[in-house]
């Protein structure tokens, strides 16, 4: 196509793990054209140096061979020539995540950011893209998933397809292979399933109907007259394999990783733990369309993809997702209030669990997500706070404390409702984006609640949110049993080979207090062999305070160890929900269920 910036990718050789990708630009700049490829993805907030697996790369121009010269790590600049000039290179794609490229004879699946170079100064050019078949008889059967707009190809097509520019195409993940699909439509607007993967007996068509509520639930949130979806077209796109979860958002899709077991199975009637987590991942996925993929922050504004871009607010973009993914799911019936009280009793175990909650706020966590967040060590409990987990406990707090301040005439459905009005309904808000100042002004003005205190303790702060005091008044009583508990070293273990290792030690628990650490691997407790499933066992026959000698290897030296049993502190927090009185019960149902909307 004239005037445009063109690709050719092409599954060169599945066992290979290789995309040949080819990409022409018609009007290279007269001084030497520069590429480069993103160092990072959006939604993901890590450096990961795509340009590794370029394997090779060449130029030419009519003339013939054009000399790159590599900048830097991701940045080539090509000599001066005279016309087009056309570079081929091939991508070495064995990543099996929603971040990267991944091929083999089963399937294929890129994010552009692995995969086309961007052409400096040209990128608010058209994109095409000419997604091509491999050879072979064996890929006949393959097919094209995308929510790329189709140029000259038939939907689920090989062919070309088009983006307005170079951040269009690459926000738009691409599904190759022999795939599971199903269609409905959420509020007029077309949503597909896509399943990679074995997974027998898969009920498509449960799954699309329970989807298909929690997308019109999220879109009439946001545009409670209109019901109007900010895509023309939805596409959910999902890895299956035995163990494995994570997500990540697009503009128009998202590209998702399960375990095969968490998919419904056609003629089971409940729904299994797995599935509700599962369906969980997809509304916050979706969520994201207007949280953070419209409605972002300024530094995103546009998106840098050559180094880091950091913001204190993730803990809005994230965490209140992470709020509104199960919410959605008890308002469309997909999950009971006791069920929604269950799992979030999980999440504030998890946060109460780490002493790095005392020591970085939700604010720094979002900020030092570059370094902290996805660098995780073994010492990540007792180092950082999550800012998915706290900031889903702060957008709790911030909607029970702005509903019981006025009396359930505002709450944090009219703040998303005005972020999305203001950022994100058109394209200049969208290019504005929300400042790192701007977020506390924003939520006293929608919700007439001053929110100062609030934001001093639990956002900017280290303070626990106080669950008790907000839940109270909707008839939700906060304990916590961890009194009870048996005892424990106060460590998280893993099983290595057929041993018993220290993943992480809890800062102030008995291992920590003995001197062992992350890594040490436990051969006995008082002479007995620790194995990976009997140290609980091992230790129910002591009391607290008794002392026990422990024997571990560190690397490849024996040493021991004399730890005083205590109580395990994990917490063992749970929810419970009042039947009486009425009112109160109505209460929490507006809440839960957003009658008051």
């Amino acid at each position: 196509m004239k005037n445009a910036i063109n690709y050719t990718i092409v599954a060169m050789d599945p066992a290979a793990h290789l995309f040949e990708v080819t990409l022409t630009v018609d009007r290279p700049a007269p001084e030497g054209q520069i590429f480069w490829l993103p160092a990072w993805i959006p939604g993901s907030y890590m450096i990961r140096e795509f340009a590794r697996n370029i394997v090779r790369i060449r130029a030419e121009s009519k003339a013939g061979p054009v000399a790159l010269t590599k900048v830097d790590k991701h940045t080539w600049l090509a000599a001066p020539c005279d016309g087009r000039i056309v570079l081929t290179y091939e991508v070495y794609a064995w990543d099996l995540s929603v971040r990267a490229a991944h091929l083999d004879q089963t399937h294929g699946f890129f994010n552009g950011t692995s995969v086309f170079l961007c052409v400096h100064g040209q990128e608010n050019l058209p994109h095409v893209v000419d997604i091509r078949r491999p050879e072979g008889d064996e890929y006949k059967p393959w097919r094209v998933a995308t929510a790329l707009p189709e140029l000259k190809a038939r939907r689920y097509g090989f062919g070309t397809y088009i983006a307005q520019n170079y951040d269009e195409l690459i926000d738009h993940p691409v599904e190759l292979g022999t795939f599971e699909l199903a269609t409905f439509k959420a509020h007029g607007v077309p949503h597909d399933i896509v399943i990679t993967g074995r997974v027998p007996n898969l009920d498509m068509a449960r799954l699309a109907a329970d989807l298909k509520k929690v997308c019109e639930a999220q879109i009439a949130l946001f545009e409670p007259k209109t019901k109007r979806a900010p895509m023309d077209r939805y596409v959910f796109m999902t890895m299956a394999v035995g163990d494995g979860y994570g997500g990540l958002e697009h503009r128009a899709s998202t590209a998702l990783i399960c375990s095969r077991a968490d998919l419904p199975v056609i003629g089971q009637k409940e729904a299994s733990d797995g599935y509700r987590t599962y369906l969980g991942l997809c509304s916050h996925e979706y969520f994201h369309t207007w949280n953070v993929k419209r409605i972002k922050p300024a530094v995103f504004a546009p998106y840098d993809l050559r180094s880091e871009g950091y913001t204190s607010l993730l803990w809005l973009f994230e965490g209140l997702t992470s709020y509104y993914d199960d919410l959605m799911l008890v308002r469309t019936g997909l999950m009971d209030e006791q069920q929604y009280f269950k799992t979030l009793a999980k999440t504030v175990n998890g946060v109460l669990r780490g002493s790095g909650r005392t020591k970085q706020s939700v604010a720094e966590s979002s900020f030092d997500a570059w370094v902290k967040y996805y660098r995780q060590d073994e010492n990540a409990p007792n180092a950082i706070v999550s800012y998915y987990q706290k900031g889903a406990l702060v957008g709790l707090g911030l909607d029970l404390a702005i509903r019981e301040q006025t009396n359930g005439r505002k709450s944090l459905d009219d703040v998303m409702r005005a972020l999305w009005l203001r950022y994100g309904r058109d394209f200049a808000s969208m290019e504005q984006g929300l400042a790192e100042d701007d977020a506390e002004a924003l939520f006293e003005e929608v919700s007439g609640v001053r929110l100062k205190k609030f934001f001093d303790r639990y956002i900017r702060g280290t303070e626990d949110l106080p669950l008790d005091k907000l839940l109270a008044p909707f008839g939700v009583t906060v304990s916590d049993k961890r009194k009870d508990a048996k005892l424990g070293l106060g460590v998280r273990t893993a099983r290595e080979g057929n041993d018993c290792k220290l993943a992480s030690v809890h800062e102030g628990g008995a291992a920590h207090q003995a001197g062992l650490s992350a890594g040490d691997l436990l051969v006995a407790l008082n002479g007995l062999r620790v194995t990976p499933t009997n140290l609980d066992a091992l230790l129910s026959r002591y009391r607290a305070g008794d002392v026990v000698s422990i024997h571990a290897f560190r690397r490849d030296e024996l040493m021991a160890f004399n730890a005083v049993l205590v109580q395990d502190d994990a917490p063992q927090v749970s929810f419970v929900s009042q039947e009486k009185p009425a009112a109160i019960v109505r209460k929490r149902a507006k809440w839960l269920y957003a009658e008051a909307a």
